[in-house]
């Protein structure tokens, strides 16, 4: 078989697996949003330009990506678990930005108030509890304790790095724009 009927073949199935891991991701979006409160989420900044809720909505999409990557080593995950995991790791419900004593030390206390949140609005499994919990190790001291939970925490890692690099690289576009 040529090298190039292989690449194609590869390519349409990375394709479709793009498509199918969307589609899971916004079967579980559908669910968030009707049972929570994922209009507020939708609301609020996170980093540089991309809200809460887009942000989450990366992540999960980030940690589906690399659980295939694990899935393809023979490392299985609970699907399911990772997406409402990651779509509900930053669950706090405010915004971080105003100048609120409630709101100090963000990154290291708002995975509490996450969890607290989706415990009221949603029934979680261990894992997704973990998830919740544990994303901002090593911040918070807290390690994941299981494998669902280590993947969000670093595709969450990965993605605000992402979303604050574009925002500051649009910013420096524009810069250059103006002083033309």
């Amino acid at each position: 078989m040529p090298s190039a009927y292989k690449d194609t073949r590869k390519s349409r199935r990375s394709k479709e697996g793009a498509a199918l891991m969307e589609e899971d991701v916004r079967k579980i979006i559908e669910h968030i949003a009707k049972d929570g409160r994922s209009d507020i989420q939708k609301s609020h900044i996170q980093h540089g330009t991309t809200t809460v809720f887009d942000h989450s909505v990366n992540v999960a999409i980030t940690s589906l990506r690399l659980s295939e990557k694990l899935n393809a080593a023979g490392i299985r995950v609970n699907r399911r678990e990772l997406i409402r995991g990651a779509l509900l790791h930053d669950y706090f419900l405010y915004d971080w930005h105003e100048k609120d004593r409630s709101h100090s030390w963000h990154g290291f206390r708002h995975p509490a108030t996450a969890l607290k949140n989706a415990r009221n609005d949603f029934e979680l499994t261990r894992v997704e509890e973990d998830i919740i919990s544990r994303h901002m190790f090593p911040l918070t001291l807290r390690p994941p304790m299981c494998k669902e939970a280590w993947i969000v925490c670093a595709a969450d890692k990965y993605c605000a790095l992402r979303e604050t690099a574009y925002t500051i690289k649009a910013k420096k576009k524009l810069t250059k724009k103006r002083n033309i």
